[in-house]
C-alpha cells in the first residue's frame, strides 16, 4: 500500500456532520499511515497558499489535532460539532482567470495524490471543472440541508435539520394553541421541499407547502388553507401549523425572502374579506409568521449524520485507495455506493443551466402520500377532501 498525500476541504453552506467527516478521513488515513491536509475556506485555502499567507507543512491534519487541554485532554470532539473546523466557502464560480490560475497553482504546491470535496450539488459543478482543468483525482461526498443532491437518498446534515425544523414545529404548537393563532413557519430547502415535507409530517403541520406541488401562491391556495382552518374550527380546534419551503414563490411568481409573513398576511386578509361577519371562525383568524432561518444549519449532529458522515468519509478513502477518482459518494437502499462524475455531471450541469432541482420531491412519492393520507393540505394540486363552503349561507 504506497503512501498518500489527501486533501479534504468544506465547500457551500455548512451544515451539522461535517466535522465528523473530517474526523473520520483523518482516523482511517492514520491507520494507513497517510497524510491528510485539511484547505481552510474551500478552494480559497489554495489561493492562500500562493499568496503565502498559508504553508503547506503548517495544515497537515494530526488524529488529535483538535484537543480540548486540561483535564479534558484527548477528547474526540468533532464528531459533536456543528460547523466547519476547516471554514467553508458559500459563492459562486471565481470571476477571473487568474483566480482560477491561482487556485490550479495552489493545488500543485500541496502535491495530492487526491482531494476529498465535501459539498452540496453547486460545489460540485463548481470543484469539479476545477479539478477537470487542473487534472485532479478528485471523490466528492454530498451535504447539504436541502437533500437536493442527484443521485443520494440521504446527504449529510440532512437529518439534523429535519430534527431541528420538527422540535420548532413542536415548540410553536403550543404558543399557537395558547393564543389560538395560525403560525406560519418558513422551512429552507432552496428549491427543494423535503426538509419541509418531512419535518411538517413529523412536526404535526396541518398544512404544507412545496415548491414541486406549489410552484408559486395562488389565490385558490389562499382559499385551500382558509377551508382548511375554518374545518379545524368547527372541529374545535383554534390553532393551525402552516408549513411553506422557501422555494415557494409569490403571488407574482417571484422569489420572497420573507414568504411566509406574505403568506400569513394572505391568509389573514384573505380569510376576513370573506367572512363579511357571517363566519366567526374566519373573522377571529389570527396569524404570526417565523422564519427559522440559520439555525436549521446549527446544532450537534443527529446519530444518523454522524454515522453517514463517517461511513461516507470511510467510503472515499477506500476509493482512493482502489485509486478510483470523479466520484460522488452516495447513499441509497441502506448502503453506500459511488456515482461516476462524468456520467452525473451532464444532468447536473443542465440542471442549473435551467433553474431545476437536480433532485426534487417526487409529487408522486412515498411522502408525499403519506401526508394527504393524514389529511394534510399540500395547496391546490393535492386538494384536501374534506372542504367546506368558506362562508356561512344561513
Amino acid at each position: 500500500m504506497s503512501k498518500k498525500k489527501i486533501g479534504i476541504l468544506t465547500s457551500g453552506g455548512d451544515c451539522p456532520g461535517l466535522n465528523a467527516i473530517i474526523r473520520a478521513v483523518v482516523k482511517y488515513a492514520n491507520l494507513r499511515q497517510w497524510e491528510i491536509y485539511g484547505i481552510p475556506r474551500g478552494t480559497d485555502g489554495f489561493i492562500d497558499v500562493v499568496k503565502g499567507k498559508l504553508q503547506v507543512e503548517d495544515l497537515r491534519l494530526q488524529p488529535h489535532g483538535y484537543d480540548v487541554p486540561g483535564v479534558l485532554q484527548g477528547l474526540d470532539v468533532l464528531q459533536f460539532m456543528s460547523g466547519s473546523v476547516l471554514g467553508s466557502l458559500s459563492r459562486g464560480n471565481p470571476a477571473e482567470e487568474s483566480v482560477t490560475q491561482d487556485i490550479l497553482e495552489g493545488y500543485k504546491r500541496f502535491g495530492l495524490d487526491a482531494l476529498i470535496a465535501i459539498g452540496g450539488d453547486g460545489s460540485l459543478d463548481i470543484i469539479y471543472d476545477l479539478a477537470k482543468k487542473g487534472g485532479w483525482n478528485l471523490v466528492v461526498i454530498p451535504k447539504t440541508i436541502d437533500n437536493d443532491v442527484a443521485f443520494t437518498e440521504r446527504s449529510v446534515g440532512f437529518d439534523t435539520a429535519r430534527n431541528t425544523v420538527t422540535q420548532a414545529l413542536y415548540d410553536l404548537t403550543f404558543t399557537a394553541a395558547s393564543h389560538e393563532r395560525i403560525m406560519v413557519v418558513q422551512v429552507m430547502g432552496r428549491d427543494a421541499g423535503h426538509l419541509a415535507l418531512h419535518a411538517g409530517i413529523a412536526g404535526g403541520a396541518d398544512c404544507i407547502l412545496i415548491p414541486e406541488l406549489t410552484p408559486k401562491l395562488t389565490d385558490a391556495t389562499i382559499e385551500g388553507i382558509c377551508q382548511y382552518i375554518t374545518k379545524l374550527r368547527r372541529d374545535r380546534r383554534k390553532f393551525a401549523l402552516v408549513v411553506i419551503a422557501e422555494g415557494v414563490h409569490g403571488l407574482d411568481n417571484k422569489k420572497d425572502a420573507y414568504i411566509a409573513e406574505t403568506l400569513a398576511d394572505l391568509i389573514k386578509d384573505y380569510s376576513h374579506r370573506l367572512s363579511n361577519g357571517n363566519n366567526q371562525e374566519l373573522d377571529t383568524i389570527d396569524t404570526r409568521a417565523t422564519v427559522l432561518g440559520h439555525l436549521q444549519r446549527c446544532g450537534v449532529p443527529s446519530s444518523f449524520d454522524r454515522i453517514l458522515a463517517t461511513v461516507f468519509g470511510i467510503k472515499a478513502l477506500d476509493l482512493i485507495e482502489q485509486e478510483c477518482y470523479n466520484r460522488l459518494v452516495v447513499w441509497q437502499n441502506g448502503s453506500v455506493e459511488s456515482k461516476s462524475l462524468e456520467q452525473i455531471m451532464p444532468m447536473i450541469k443542465w440542471c442549473h443551466q435551467e433553474n431545476t432541482c437536480p433532485a426534487p420531491v417526487d409529487p408522486e412519492g412515498f411522502m408525499v402520500r403519506t401526508a394527504l393520507s393524514l389529511g394534510i393540505y399540500l395547496g391546490e394540486s393535492h386538494y384536501h377532501p374534506h372542504t367546506i363552503n368558506l362562508v356561512d349561507t344561513e
